[in-house]
């Protein structure tokens, strides 16, 4: 294709319309390219890596996502200020809105990623999902008509079959979808997704799907340009999921064949290719234990899950999107896209795995990724956790020659990442990785409510940690005699100290005996450790005939430590006064567990409630949490309204017990 020929679209500056880890990423390629890059920022973001690292950045709201990154009159206002030529939208937020992608247009700005028409024809799921339909492409059953009264849902669904699951149509992430087992759960499960789908997407529009239990997930990578051409990459499985969100993805799936990856490649090309698609977009199926394959939506956009297809392809996905936006025909024919070993990235999330991955949000005290392995991330030490954004904090990704390989690289990066300070789901992942079904290749949506309590098991040494954060927190006291090692004369005496890893306080006896070892005893059980180097952040040590070490951070009276690649928090109580749990409820008084926008409150004072009836709804991280009442009785008192902010343990509802 000669130069007269091209449909040319050149600019030099982008404005990323995101933020966090994809800002980063889509400028490291950006700058390799010669473009310069420009950040936007909201009030909680303001510190923020990707602001700093960007060329120039500017304000564009406050904290909440409805009040700054999803308003597209601020961000084309940004974009004009700074001298941006073009907007790349990431992978949220906007980037699956139409009407961001018409702003841009109308506004002289190369929006990189789909046309508004290919958006409005493929990011919509049900518009999607007819235009599948009409090719000839199976889909899941379901109801996506234009009369969406909660009536006419609720009879739908039953035509349908329960289970139904209920979905946004716009956006993705697992926001605004929930799966109904009965009629009696449809109403509320319909209210909280259409309000969860109004906070992320500004659209609380909503379809239903016949639930086909127990598949795979599979995507299919696909790009196109002006000129017509277009191709796939293969496909990512995505089926290890929580709250249908993806947790781990890989490339390519362990259950599809090169002759089904052909067919669904075939798809998926012509599908992009009949509406004229530009850019980077993904095709998402459920593929079931026959074999069968049902689209359900298009994401119109870049994948979270992207490195996995760069690591097997040796492509860019982000220098394609900006040479296709820039009016560069696709320069790869099908033939020549070649796949090399297995990936497998993990998402790491600031969440509590054994509090129904509960969100957390605080300081980073500690942040320390692993060498040798790809970690796309924008934190460091002493970075917040803010409350109004996605709980996904990293990007962890393995490349080796085969699955095997990648998913051992991918435990030894995982137990080398320091995350000091906020709880992360560290641990949960490397239990998934080693998990049976899954180092087989079985896992599928359903592998972690499946095998949910043996991925949330307490770990068997439980007793030996529990001593040694004792240890460490009775050497590290600042008011503790120094650490010395060898014998001594002197007279031992133990200490009792109580202390909390998270599941309640324990009582540990420590005592330092005359050869210079340590005796720990709790629970009718002893653990002896012999110290053999102490520094500032770690410490090595002998126990039970082993050599070990462990990193560990000292903050007050907490203390966190990276041992045997998990994470633990500990808590010294020695000296603390009884408290009573926060947020269990049992005292009448509901406590806010996160730090969170109260979206929804339930009922009203004077109202008979029942224990386990749901009184508020709070919003966190882009999810909605149900707080219920641990006590039947009368609501006593409402004490946040809707639309506050509140912080974690503050009393939102109090009922007086029955």
């Amino acid at each position: 294709m000669s130069g007269t020929e091209m449909k040319r679209t050149p600019f030099f500056k982008i404005l990323i319309a995101n933020r966090g880890e994809i800002a980063l990423r889509i400028m490291r390629t950006a700058r390799r390219l010669g473009y310069g890059v420009v950040a936007v920022y909201s009030d909680a973001d303001c510190d923020a890596l990707h602001v700093r690292e960007a060329d120039s950045a500017v304000r564009i709201g406050e904290a909440l996502p409805t009040q700054s990154y999803l308003r597209i009159d601020a961000i084309i206002a940004a974009a004009k200020a700074s001298g941006a030529t073009a907007v790349h939208p990431g992978y949220g937020f906007l980037a699956e809105n139409e009407d961001f992608a018409q702003a841009c247009r109308d506004a002289g700005l190369v929006f990189i990623g789909p046309s508004p028409e290919a958006i409005r024809a493929m990011g919509n799921k049900a518009g999607a999902k007819d235009i599948m339909r009409k090719a000839g492409v199976p889909v899941v059953p379901g109801y996506q008509g234009a009369d969406r009264d909660d009536a006419v849902m609720l009879a739908e669904a039953r035509k349908i079959g329960f289970p139904v699951m209920i979905k946004a149509v716009a956006g993705g992430g697992g926001r605004g979808m929930r799966l109904v087992e009965d009629a009696a759960a449809f109403p509320d499960a319909l209210r909280n997704a259409r309000s969860e789908a109004q906070g992320a997407f500004g659209d609380p529009t909503v379809i239903l799907e016949r639930a086909i239990l127990d598949p795979r997930h599979i995507e299919i990578q696909v790009f196109g340009d002006r000129y017509g051409n277009a191709i796939h990459l293969g496909e990512r499985d995505c089926s290890v999921q929580r709250r249908h969100q993806k947790l781990i993805e890989e490339a390519p799936s362990p259950k599809v064949t090169s002759e089904l990856r052909a067919r669904m490649g075939a798809v998926a090309v012509a599908a992009v290719k009949s509406i004229g698609y530009e850019g980077a977009g993904t095709l998402e199926f459920l593929l079931d234990e026959r074999g069968e394959f049902y689209f359900m939506e298009m994401n119109t956009r870049l994948q979270v899950e992207h490195p996995v297809t760069e690591a097997i392809t040796g492509l860019d996905l982000v220098e394609l999107q900006l040479r296709i936006a820039a009016g560069e025909p696709l320069g790869l024919r099908q033939e020549d896209v070649r796949f090399s070993g297995h990936a497998i990235e993990v998402r790491l999330c600031s969440e509590d795995a054994h509090h129904d991955f509960m969100p957390q949000s605080g300081r980073m005290a500690l942040w320390q990724m692993p060498d040798g392995i790809r970690v796309e991330h924008a934190l460091q030490s002493g970075s917040e956790i803010s409350p109004f954004y996605d709980s996904m904090i990293a990007k962890i990704i393995s490349h080796g020659a085969d699955r095997n390989e990648a998913r051992g690289r991918l435990i030894c990066g995982l137990e080398q990442a320091a995350a000091f300070g906020v709880t992360t789901n560290q641990g949960f992942l490397i239990s998934c990785l080693r998990h049976p079904a899954f180092a087989k290749g079985e896992a599928t949506t359903s592998f972690i409510g499946s095998h949910r309590d043996e991925l949330l098991a307490r770990r068997a040494n439980d007793k030996a940690e529990a001593g040694l954060a004792a240890l460490l927190l009775y050497v590290t006291n600042p008011h503790a005699p120094p650490w010395r090692s060898g014998r001594s004369l002197a007279a031992t005496f133990p200490l009792t100290m109580r202390i909390d890893l998270g599941h309640g306080a324990t009582d540990v006896d420590i005592v330092r005996n005359r050869d210079g070892s340590y005796l720990a005893s709790l629970n009718g059980g002893e653990h002896r450790f012999e110290i053999e180097q102490l520094g500032s952040d770690t410490i090595r040590f002998r126990t039970d005939g082993i050599m070990e070490s462990a990193r560990f951070l000292r903050d007050d009276d907490r203390l966190h430590i990276l041992h045997r690649g998990a994470t633990i928090a500990a808590r010294d109580l020695t000296l603390a006064s009884p408290v009573s749990a926060a947020g269990s409820g049992g005292d009448g008084k509901v406590r806010a567990a996160m730090n969170g926008r109260v979206v929804a409150v339930l009922v009203t004072p004077g109202e008979q409630v029942t224990a386990g009836q749901p009184v508020m709804t709070l919003e966190a991280m882009k999810m909605e949490h149900v707080h219920t009442a641990g006590v039947a009785g009368t609501v006593s008192a409402i004490d946040v309204a809707e639309g506050e902010q509140v912080t974690t343990g503050r009393i939102v509802v109090e009922i007086a017990a029955a």
